[in-house]
Order: C-alpha cells, then structure tokens, then sequence
C-alpha cells in the first residue's frame, strides 16, 4: 500500500469511527452500516463480517445502597464480563426486558411491603430470566426456590400443587430469605450472594476467613460472580439505549389481568 493509500485509509477509518459515535448516540444503525459500505468500497477495502465494541462501563456501581468497589480490578473485570456477556446475548436480554414490564410491577409491590430492597428484583432476572424454568438441582420458578426451602419457608409443594410457580407467595418467600440473609450475614449484598452459595457457605466463609463484606471474601468463581452479573442486569435495564437496546412500548409484555378466586374442597 502507497503512502497516500495509506493515509487515505487511516482517514476513512478515523471519519467511520467519529460517525458511529455519532450516529450510535442518535439511534442512526442503518445509516451508519451505509456510511461504512460506502467508505469501504471507495477504499477497496473488505467489508467487516460483524462490528463489535467494548460496552460502556459505568462509573460507579451499587446493589441495596451499597457501592461496588470499581477501583477494585478483580471486582471490575467480574462486573465487566457480566455487562459484556448480557449486553452481547440479545436475545436473552431482549426478552427479559419485555417480561420485566409485564412482571416487575408485582414484585415490586411486594419487596417494598416486605421491606426488601428494590434492586432484589435483578436477582430474580439473574436466576431465572423472569421464566418459570426448572434447574438441573431441581429449584424451580421465577426465584429458583429448592423444595427444601420452599417447605421451610411454608410454600405447599407436593404432585398437585407446586406453590413456587405462584409468582406471589414465591416473591414473599425471597423476600423472608433475604431478609433472614440479611440478619446472619450482615448486608443485604452478602444476603444476594448467600441466594447463590446458600446462608450457611457464606457465614462459613465469612467465619473463616475472618471477613464478612461480600467484596472482600474469596469464594467459588461462581458466587464471586453472583452480585456482579445483579448489578449488570440493574445497570442494562436502567441504560437500555447506552447498551443498544431499543425498545418501544408497544414490545413489552403488558401485565396480566385477572381475579383471585378461592375454592373450597374438590372440584370435578
């Protein structure tokens, strides 16, 4: 390549990277994969098979009132690599948010009458994706509630009924599990990461290691990650746009309409 090829080029990548910025602010995508097509047929140049970019990193960053540590590098990359993996994995964050519309509303209501902190709700995307799967550990429902805990915590679960697919007494039983969490734990965030670890691997830790802050404690790769994937949820559905997700209202779910109705003794 010549030496004015080359500085024609350098040019039209400088002048290509200005425009997205630009255009990515103003929601311009097709205008600017044209702008791109143009600029690499004047230069000969191939067409990229894909464009990807590192996702904005937030400034500051917290789960229940209580700041991550950003200046911590193991707790940035971990909080990076969430953000990366969910803002990369459209699909899945798309129909999250869509189902976060029509569910949020309830869950909600119920964490502020139990006295929950309201990012507890990003828990229970992070678990279950707001879908009423069933893990290999046989936990169930939004919440992923263990049969064991949902029995403690009072929910009716046998071959008829499973009380864990009831989004409100699931929601309640989180909510009297965070909260137990929270007392033996001593913060709401150590009280997430025990939802993954269980409350008695995380006192374990806590007393063993001689340190009871989440930030602080060395844990399996998984729980080490646990708040920092809420936290990436927490900061993606608040910053829809900056992550390149766009969504008109009339693409969420709305909520369910319905009435409560009881029943007394058997029904043929």
């Amino acid at each position: 390549m010549n030496k004015n090829k080359r500085t024609y080029t350098i040019i039209g990548v400088v002048i290509a990277a200005t425009s997205f910025l630009f255009i990515r602010a103003t929601n311009g995508t097709d205008k600017y994969f044209s702008f791109v097509k143009i600029a690499a047929k004047e230069e000969n140049l191939a067409l990229p098979l894909q464009n990807a970019f590192a996702i904005k990193f937030p400034e500051k960053a917290s789960f229940a009132g209580e700041d991550a540590p950003l200046d911590d590098a193991e707790v940035r990359e971990r909080l990076d690599r969430e953000l990366t993996v969910n803002a990369y994995w459209q699909s899945s964050t798309i129909m999250m948010l869509k189902r976060a519309n029509r569910f949020f509303p309830t869950i909600e209501k119920i964490l502020k009458e139990e006295g929950v902190p309201d990012d507890f709700k990003y828990l229970c995307l992070a678990e279950s994706a707001l879908d009423n799967v069933v893990s290999p550990a046989g936990a169930a429902g939004f919440w992923q509630i263990m049969k064991a805990t949902g029995t403690q915590y009072g929910l009716l679960i046998n071959d008829e009924i499973d009380e864990r697919y009831n989004l409100e007494k699931a929601t309640r039983v989180a909510c009297r599990y965070f909260k137990d969490a929270n007392l033996k734990s001593g913060s709401w965030t150590a009280a997430a990461a025990s939802y993954n670890m269980g409350i008695s691997g995380v006192m374990r830790q806590q007393t063993l290691q001689g340190e009871t802050a989440y930030y602080h404690l060395w844990l399996n790769s998984e729980t080490s990650r646990y708040v920092q994937r809420i936290i990436a949820l927490k900061i993606i559905y608040q910053n829809q746009k900056d992550y390149g997700f766009y969504l008109n209202k009339e693409d969420l779910y709305p909520e369910f309409k319905y009435t409560i109705q009881q029943v007394n003794g058997v029904v043929n």
